[in-house]
């Protein structure tokens, strides 16, 4: 018997088995749970919208786009880093599609301001779309294309496109501050004109 047919005939034995067609087709026609990063200046502001979403399973809110591993938010905050304040979505696509998450994200955010979002100023606080592969990246792109044709036509748009780089979940004092600081976290929204810019630029469709 040749190395190629002693080859042929172990796949296909492995194939016969019960146990590794299980293993094949467990997952058949159920998508598994994709993720999505977006930067929209500051990160407590931009989990609640998502984690609103029918098909959201969760939000963590990180760092990325910088040099330094590991970095603190003492350390971002400086805005010496390089990197942005952002979330990290787990989502089911079989129920919210990349292309819904980018709808959410375009109205929680300032898309024209480039020295950061509301009263937020700095690199850290930066729009930014951060695609983990090339369909996200294709899909960003012609969302950006059609908001500067459309809503923003004549205006420039400071929200950039990049390929993600490692994401480092923040503090867990950071994580779900919405709920656990509701009262701080309402006062914040309010005195950083979050919503009255979203409703300027957006009308109804803000948030």
């Amino acid at each position: 018997m040749t190395r190629n047919t002693l080859l042929l005939t172990t796949i296909l034995a492995l194939l016969a088995t019960p146990s590794f067609v299980e293993s094949a087709t467990a997952d058949d026609g159920q998508p598994k749970p994709e993720k999505a990063i977006f930067a929209g200046g500051c990160f407590w502001c931009m989990e609640k919208p998502f984690d609103e979403l029918d098909g959201v399973h969760s939000t963590v809110s990180g760092y990325l786009g910088g040099q330094t591993e590991n970095p603190t938010y003492r350390e971002v905050s400086t805005g010496r880093t390089g990197h942005a304040e952002a979330v990290e979505i787990t989502y089911d696509p079989a129920v919210v599609t990349y292309e819904q998450l980018l709808e959410v994200f375009w109205r929680n955010i300032d898309p024209l301001n480039g020295k950061g979002q509301f009263c937020d100023y700095g690199n850290q606080y930066r729009s930014e779309i951060f695609y983990l592969n090339i369909a996200q990246k294709e899909a960003a792109g012609a969302s950006l294309a059609q908001l500067r044709a459309t809503t923003f036509a004549g205006k420039t748009v400071a929200t950039g496109i990049s390929a993600a780089s490692p994401f480092y979940p923040a503090e867990e004092y950071h994580q779900d501050y919405y709920l656990k600081n509701p009262v701080r976290y309402q006062f914040y929204r309010y005195r950083c004109g979050r919503d009255r810019r979203l409703e300027e630029l957006w009308g109804k469709a803000a948030r």
